[in-house]
């Protein structure tokens, strides 16, 4: 399988390849995805541009595509209904994007289209890398914490918990996230439990790898 990563920085990326190789248990071939993104909503910006290079010049089967939530509305099961579009859920823009850029591309390396697998990290993709080491942090205590307006920590708390600073060089950023996710990728399921942000992308990547099964 050829996979090509589409996210917010060049550590989240490194730390998305093992995640990825973990939910398929093989070491995918990694594509490089043509365009960088720094941030979002620049992620959201080049994905269009990025699935066309994808589709059309490689023979990529998948591009995952993950970015931070921050303080935008996180995605609910509800979001999932047929036709329902939540303007401020970026899961809900994100596949918005995929099908709006895919929807008239004809056929080209012997595949439809380039399969999407999109997954938010709540609030941030260091709330992950706690995941299984820090009891206190998991999506649903976030989402709590926006219905009753006291959120439980903060992203620059997150990142004081991951790198022991709210602002860790890129090095150091890579050293701890392939730290945290040597260990996480044992235990691949606990972190879908806690995040389905996380189990979003990896039921993706999994019917990815069997796509005529149901």
């Amino acid at each position: 399988m050829k996979v090509a990563l589409l996210s917010e920085s060049l550590a989240d990326e490194t730390a998305l390849r093992g995640l990825v190789a973990a939910v398929l248990r093989q070491s995918p071939k990694f594509v490089g995805p043509g365009y960088r993104a720094r941030g979002w909503p620049n992620v959201a910006q080049v994905m269009p541009a990025v699935l066309r290079h994808l589709h059309f010049n490689t023979d990529t089967d998948v591009l995952v595509t993950v970015v931070d939530s921050d303080d935008s509305v996180v995605h609910t099961a509800a979001h999932d209904a047929p036709q329902y579009f939540h303007p401020r859920c970026r899961m809900c823009q994100l596949r918005a994007v995929y099908r709006q850029t895919t929807k008239r591309l004809p056929p080209a390396h012997g595949r439809e289209r380039v399969i999407r697998a999109v997954g938010v990290a709540v609030p941030a993709i260091e709330a992950w890398y706690l995941c299984g080491r820090d009891a206190t942090v998991s999506e649903a205590a976030w989402i709590a914490g926006q219905g009753t307006g006291r959120q439980p920590y903060s992203r620059a708390e997150l990142k004081w918990r991951v790198y022991g600073t709210d602002r860790p060089s890129l090095a150091h950023e890579i050293d701890c996230a392939l730290r945290e996710v040597e260990r996480l990728r044992h235990d691949v399921r606990r972190l879908e439990f806690d995040f389905p942000g996380f189990a979003a992308v990896a039921t993706d990547l999994r019917a990815s790898a069997h796509p005529n099964t149901s």
